[in-house]
């Protein structure tokens, strides 16, 4: 189930087996197995202003069995979905294992969601309670007539009206806890996919989720722990990328994990906070690696001497961004690939040799990933097709909640279907295309937004880049580009012609922009992707 660190690629395949237990609970995997005898040991580090407050494994494991004692006493039984509403503290983890260990489903719920994506998340699942604070609880008292199945609130800032104060629910509970002898199969977690191309949908996933991502964290995180290592990422812990690809493998492994609640990501600060917190691994998704780009010779301006791996997926990185990386950190990206659905299947691995610019990787040990013509055969050499990933696997979803009918058009022939174009190179390397969805269709070409935004990155005006068709009599689209700009920079119709020229000159020219519009910011999901379905609607006119 671990995969062990090789000198090249060939030989990481051939070592690993798949060894996922028949039984198996990741609350117990991510609490236990430090905390029944370990008690002292780091598990979270939690930053509040200037202090840092470390949370062990015997914390985590007696706070989450008091949790599962109060929440089964309050009626929450195996199979219930329990919404976890919070920012980046030590509580997402208690609320998370509680769920695990009764048997439940946790559901986690970004707090930049609205209004109207909390209620139809929570409506859709049926949540039957919500671990929150109080401001998560002030947002769902407005929806709870909306929401008849949502019958316990919990807040970690105490009682309000409609809601239960944490202290006060677990007061008297047991810190000990027999948790449910759960199968590997058995239901676990639901998270909704980020809706980039239509409505979201739940994702609903078994306990063997976390063993089958642990190859695809060792890859991109080239192989932890090696001693004093500690974890960080600014993605939301509700979503799979920060969820999944750092918190509970780090937990399983013992490497501590540094939350951090701030919702605003900032260049500076995050150098800061990894020089402040001596991070070893990070894991950054491609537009907050993009904004670091901003800080001029970083190295000589913060100490990042622990710093030894950075990991990223959620979109295509680009060969730019990769080679700034190098030049600026002295490190290989460890990029890596995958979905809600199913996540970290493809990856890079420095250590390993496994590392070229511009792609996402390769298959990681224990998946079969291809790149499909629609005919279901498989794609030539660089010629783009579909990524698919064969069923079954470990990291692949149970099925869409109370969508059958999606989950059956999601699989075809054996093999899940992403979505997401890409080819394969002559090595095996896969390099992304982009989302079917995202695809530009000009004067016979298909084209892939990624590329376009790398080459206006190399601007030294442009901080963010987004590439999109707008309809055209003549070539169907034409490709219009949507740009953030650096600090110290204007729009204006003289730069907007500068970037133009520039993308003429260093892009071939079906793909090098027609139109440029400057933006104060692009619209983002909450994992950090950009939502070119948005920009689409607003390119066409």
């Amino acid at each position: 189930m671990l995969l062990r660190p090789a000198p090249d690629y060939e030989s990481l395949r051939e070592g690993f087996r798949w060894d996922i237990p028949e039984r198996f609970n990741m609350g117990v995997a991510v609490c236990d197995r430090f905390g029944s005898r370990e008690f002292e040991r780091p598990a979270i580090l939690e930053l509040a202003g200037e202090g840092v407050r470390t949370v062990t494994y015997g914390q985590l494991r007696r706070d989450s069995n008091r949790l599962a004692h109060a929440l089964a006493r309050q009626g929450i039984a195996p199979g219930d979905r329990v919404a976890v509403l919070l920012p980046q503290t030590a509580a997402v983890v208690v609320a998370h294992a509680a769920a695990y260990k009764l048997g439940a489903i946790a559901l986690p719920l970004a707090g930049l969601f609205g209004a109207e994506a909390l209620a139809y998340r929570l409506a859709d699942s049926g949540a039957r309670a919500a671990i929150t604070d109080a401001a998560g609880a002030e947002r769902l008292a407005a929806l709870r007539g909306r929401l008849p199945e949502l019958r316990l609130v919990v807040s970690l800032d105490g009682p309000a009206e409609g809601t239960l104060g944490h202290d006060a629910l677990v007061a008297d509970a047991d810190p000990d806890f027999a948790p449910r002898d759960t199968g590997a199969d058995d239901p676990a977690l639901m998270i909704y996919t980020s809706g980039t191309t239509g409505t979201a949908k739940g994702a609903l996933h078994a306990h063997r989720v976390l063993p089958g991502h642990m190859p695809g964290f060792l890859m991109m995180h080239d192989f932890p722990p090696k001693g004093g290592d500690v974890m960080w990422t600014p993605s939301d812990w509700a979503w799979a990328g920060g969820l999944l690809n750092v918190v509970m493998p780090s937990l399983w492994l013992g490497v501590p994990v540094v939350a951090w609640g701030n919702t605003r990501f900032t260049a500076e600060g995050a150098f800061a906070l990894i020089e402040r917190m001596g991070v070893t691994n990070c894991f950054l998704p491609p537009t907050a690696l993009r904004m670091l780009r901003s800080v001029e010779n970083p190295r000589t301006r913060y100490d990042l001497s622990r710093l030894r791996n950075v990991a990223s997926a959620g979109e295509a990185l680009g060969p730019e961004t990769f080679a700034w990386a190098e030049r600026a950190l002295g490190l290989t990206i460890g990029e890596a690939y995958g979905q809600t659905e199913c996540n970290l299947v493809l990856a890079s691995c420095r250590a390993a040799g496994v590392a070229r610019a511009g792609s996402t990787g390769r298959p990681v040990p224990g998946h079969a990933v291809a790149v499909l013509r629609p005919d279901g055969s498989e794609a030539g050499v660089d010629e783009p097709g579909e990524i698919a990933v064969k069923a079954p696997d470990p990291v692949m979803f149970l099925r869409y909640w109370n969508r059958p009918e999606d989950t059956e058009r999601k699989f075809r022939d054996g093999w899940l279907l992403t979505g997401d174009t890409a080819r394969r190179d002559a090595d095996g390397y896969v390099h992304f295309v982009g989302r079917d969805d995202d695809l530009i269709t000009s004067a016979a070409y298909r084209i892939g937004p990624t590329e376009i935004e790398d080459g206006l990155l190399r601007h030294p005006a442009v901080a963010l880049a987004a590439a999109v068709g707008k309809p055209d009599a003549l070539r169907t689209e034409i490709v219009k580009a949507f740009v953030v700009l650096r600090e110290g920079f204007s729009p204006s119709e003289d730069l907007a012609q500068e970037i133009l020229a520039f993308g003429r000159s260093v892009l071939s020219a079906h793909e090098a922009p027609r139109e440029i519009a400057f933006r104060e910011s692009l619209p983002m999901t909450t994992t950090g992707k950009i939502i070119r379905r948005a920009l689409r609607d607003e390119g066409a006119v």
